[in-house]
């Protein structure tokens, strides 16, 4: 089975924490604007993050490798998504791809007025 990333990006030397590994900030940024892409698709409009829980950084990840970030809606509320995010590196000048990080973002809906809203009522802005 294939899966299309919500995103992808390349690690650059400017992602990198003091010790020159790729920053897991940089990581969980990187899986927040793929699943507020997912939100926002599925909710129709702007949604707004919340939440963000168990995070997992099984692998590492370097400077110059691209990383594709999958999400996929795993429950829904009256007002509210929430998307597991996994982010896989894949080395720069070959195939070999590593699990870097997995996380959880749940996600609220917001209407023209500014308030939450109902999954299904539309929200375009």
């Amino acid at each position: 089975m294939s899966r299309t990333p919500q995103i992808r990006v390349t690690a650059m030397p400017a992602d990198t924490n003091p010790y020159g590994g790729v920053f897991g900030g940089w990581l969980m940024a990187q899986m927040a604007l793929g699943a507020g892409s997912l939100a926002s698709r599925v909710g129709q409009g702007k949604a707004v993050v919340v939440s963000a829980t168990d995070f997992s950084f099984p692998g590492a990840m370097a400077v110059g490798d691209e990383l594709s970030v999958y999400c996929d809606v795993v429950a829904t509320g009256t007002t509210s998504l929430t998307i597991a995010a996994e982010a896989i590196a894949r080395e720069r000048n070959g195939e070999t791809t590593l699990a870097v990080a997995k996380g959880t973002f749940k996600f609220v809906l917001i209407g023209v007025d500014g308030r939450p809203r109902a999954l299904g009522e539309g929200g375009a802005q």
